[in-house]
């Protein structure tokens, strides 16, 4: 599976559709036409600050399901949106958890990802919107923390204490918060919001584990005198209410009508050329996704490619980079790296940040971390 994205990627894409080395093995494109944008004014409750950090951000409105999502929360409803990746899901839980906290100082909020890179990302959101702050004379009230197996020990207690939004995943939850829960008082008492991302992950025997999780920290959060609201974020799925409601175990709102626009995609079938027509042995999968790499590698597009397993994802990438591999211009200026489990956190965070500034052209991730690149 392959994602590229450029400016002119339409006209790259189809010029290797038509190549001779890949064009009789495709046998279906769909192109999906551009969309317009359904825009809606900006709450006229919204905080003054918020409004101003927005607007700092180029935000001069909001897409009607983030506005949707803002009022479905802001009167105490869980509430579930389901629209595709790079819709601006992410304001749809910040945007009315942040209101929430400028208006109650003492007010909490628990963000819930599968991943480490998610919460990495969601912290980085955050400090970007609230950036406009760190410039100005009024500074905003606001620490989101992370709380997971690489925060230091000697910064968890502060995260305890003063954390407002704090980040965190589900096994640290398990094994970290709530057997210690005495020691989040403060935070349990003042939770208002729960935001769970990503929540078509949970699904089969992880997601009965799940709900189970959940329901322990309704317990602790009711222990407290506290019912925080749930925002649950998926992609889109086929029963994304009945999923939300068996995991947290009460009625949601469903917001599914997506108001983002999205530029044109291509998507193209490919089947390996045959290598043995008797057997039906056709060419492997990982010198033909290396074939397909390199070809949009080779045209400056920014490429994803996704494998199964830690392996291929290193493999792949070893041998796309030998292929790129020149003694006169080194990788042809192209940086390539795999993605995969059991990477140092360090080393994660140096690819995550690679890919926002653009310095990483081709990243090849393991599927079950897919997840964290959306």
């Amino acid at each position: 599976m392959i994602y590229s994205n450029i400016m002119n990627s339409s006209e790259i894409t189809g010029g290797i559709i038509k190549d001779p080395a890949f064009a009789p093995y495709i046998p279906v494109v769909r192109v999906i036409p551009e969309r317009e944008g359904q825009y809606v004014p900006f709450p006229a409750d919204l905080n003054p600050r918020l409004l101003a950090a927005c607007r700092s951000r180029g935000l001069n409105s909001l897409y009607s399901h983030q506005a949707a999502s803002y009022v479905s929360a802001r009167t105490g409803g869980h509430t579930v949106i389901v629209t595709p990746t790079a819709s601006g899901k992410t304001l749809c839980y910040n945007l009315p958890v942040i209101q929430a906290l400028l208006e109650d100082p003492n007010a909490r909020a628990l963000y819930l990802f599968p991943t480490k890179a998610l919460s990495q990302d969601q912290q980085s959101e955050i400090n970007d919107l609230f950036g406009y702050f760190q410039n100005s004379a009024e500074q905003t009230p606001l620490r989101v923390c992370i709380y997971d197996g690489d925060t230091p020990q000697s910064v968890r207690a502060d995260a305890r204490d003063k954390g407002r939004i704090v980040i965190s995943n589900p096994d640290m939850m398990h094994a970290g918060i709530l057997p210690n829960h005495t020691k989040w008082t403060h935070f349990f008492v003042n939770l208002k919001y729960i935001v769970i991302d990503e929540m078509h992950t949970y699904r089969g025997i992880f997601g009965s584990h799940m709900a189970n999780l959940i329901r322990r920290i309704m317990r602790v959060a009711d222990f407290y005198g506290s019912k925080p609201t749930f925002i649950l974020c998926s992609a889109t799925i086929g029963n994304p209410a009945e999923l939300a409601q068996k995991l947290i175990g009460a009625p949601v709102k469903l917001i599914d009508e997506n108001g983002a626009p999205s530029g044109k995609k291509t998507i193209v079938l490919y089947n390996p050329p045959l290598i043995d027509a008797v057997q039906g042995i056709r060419r492997g999968v990982i010198n033909e996704s290396q074939r397909w790499a390199l070809a949009f590698l080779r045209k400056n597009v920014k490429t994803i490619l996704f494998a199964h397993s830690r392996i291929k994802t290193e493999v792949i990438a070893s041998y796309i980079n030998d292929s790129l591999e020149n003694m006169y211009t080194g990788n042809e200026g192209i940086t390539v790296v795999p993605y995969r489990g059991g990477l140092l956190p360090l080393e994660r965070r140096t690819i995550e940040k690679g890919l926002r500034e653009g310095t990483i052209q081709g990243l090849f991730p393991q599927m079950r971390l897919s997840w964290a690149l959306t």
